[in-house]
């Protein structure tokens, strides 16, 4: 049984959570991982399973009441990232009336989808659906489709004739200038406030196991269980990646939350919250 002081923390099973966690354990953490999607994570985060994880910043908007942020971290995006993809036989301005079938595995990509295409390629509503089938089959069979993590970055290697991709974190990048923060550490307030200690453990070691991964990131893809090209390819993926959160990733996020609830995808803008509170 781990004890109540020590932390549940949810894990992603992307690529681009490797830096954060390969080297965690070894930097002292004793608590329990949790691995799944975003959205999986999501519902246990409110439900209060996990204390904290790396998950869609469309989840801290949501339900920024229940929530604070561990500062200094995230998943972004300066340009492409490289896994979140739209594959489409038009340009984006062309897809009016085209519906676009989605992932259901973050909410933050897909309403970014949605936020670009309503706020800067002069869409009025934007139609999209989660097929009963695979979005890779929707794709193949020629219809626009979003993929994410891993599924984005596997389809773009096997890209269908016809197909064009579109990098959601390039794309925001070229119309605002501004970082894209596609994941957050959230953090539960309860767990902010009954496990400080912890958590103040926890963020030297998540700076830490970082830190080192980042050193080296062809050593990272190895002890990771890469081998061959994938070193490479992993390597060449994470340089593109941004794991800070500096006043520019803040700015990006801020705009973000103001155009979902700009276009009725939020209610209201939340704050940013940090730890301590």
């Amino acid at each position: 049984m781990i004890p109540s002081d020590q932390l549940t923390l949810g894990y992603i099973s992307y690529l681009n959570c490797v830096p954060f966690f390969q080297y965690l354990k070894q930097q002292g953490f004793k608590g329990r991982l949790v691995a799944g999607v975003p959205s999986s994570l999501n519902r246990m985060l409110q439900q209060g399973e996990l204390d904290a994880s790396p998950s869609s910043s469309f989840e801290y908007a949501l339900h920024a009441e229940k929530y604070c942020l561990l500062p200094d971290f995230s998943i972004s995006s300066t340009g492409p990232v490289n896994s979140v993809l739209l594959f489409s036989p038009f340009p984006p301005e062309q897809l009016v009336g085209h519906a676009i079938a989605l992932t259901s595995e973050s909410a933050t990509s897909i309403n970014l989808l949605r936020v670009l295409l309503l706020e800067f390629f002069g869409h009025s509503a934007v139609s999209d659906f989660v097929p009963e089938g695979t979005v890779e089959e929707e794709i193949a069979g020629g219809s626009p489709g979003l993929l994410i993590g891993d599924r984005a970055m596997a389809q773009a290697r096997t890209l269908p004739e016809g197909m064009r991709i579109y990098d959601l974190g390039g794309m925001w990048y070229e119309k605002t200038g501004l970082p894209f923060v596609f994941a957050l550490w959230i953090l539960r307030r309860e767990s902010a406030r009954n496990k400080a200690a912890a958590i103040s453990n926890v963020l030297d070691q998540l700076g830490a196991a970082l830190g080192r991964s980042l050193a080296d990131l062809r050593l990272l893809a190895e002890n990771a269980g890469f081998t061959g090209p994938d070193v490479d390819y992993c390597a060449d993926y994470w340089r593109g990646i941004d794991y800070s959160l500096t006043d520019k990733h803040r700015s990006g996020l801020s705009l973000f939350f103001e155009l979902c609830a700009k276009h009725g995808l939020l209610d209201k803008a939340p704050a940013l919250r940090f730890f301590p509170l």
